[in-house]
């Protein structure tokens, strides 16, 4: 619901600031005005910065299906968001909760996808990345 909200509140901003917003596939890129504040992000001469998503692949595991979302922007990761994880069963739901924040918090701090899997949620960790990877490829990344 939070990052719905979030996302809704970005495109408002980027809507009023005259952003552009192309959806080609599975990559959205938002062109933000450096009038927009983004962390103190925008550079270039242009005074743009541009934020773009990439899916991952659909990982299929035992225990669910699991499938992230990358943002880079700026040359960076800034975002990584779960679309889909492990759900076969109430005990895989409970490990993927648990393990998702985790496993987002050390792929921002390491710009990577080669990062330690979550003890405990080696399933749910190495499809994570793998889905992660899959998308950082695309990016190019």
């Amino acid at each position: 619901m939070a990052t719905a909200l979030a996302s809704a509140g970005i495109l408002l901003a980027g809507w009023q600031s005259g952003a552009h917003v192309a959806d080609t596939g599975s990559t959205t890129t938002t062109s933000l005005s450096s009038s927009t504040t983004n962390g103190g992000a925008a550079r270039g001469s242009t005074g743009t910065t541009t934020a773009a998503t990439y899916d991952g692949a659909s990982v299929q595991t035992r225990f669910g299906t699991v499938q992230v979302r990358v943002t880079i922007q700026g040359g960076k990761i800034t975002e990584v968001t779960a679309l889909q994880l492990t759900d076969a069963e109430r005990k895989s739901a409970q490990i993927s909760s648990r393990a998702a924040p985790v496993l987002r918090s050390e792929v921002l701090q390491a710009q990577s996808a080669n990062v330690q899997t979550v003890s405990g949620a080696t399933v749910t960790s190495d499809a994570y990345l793998t889905s992660l990877q899959a998308a950082l490829d695309a990016a190019h990344f």
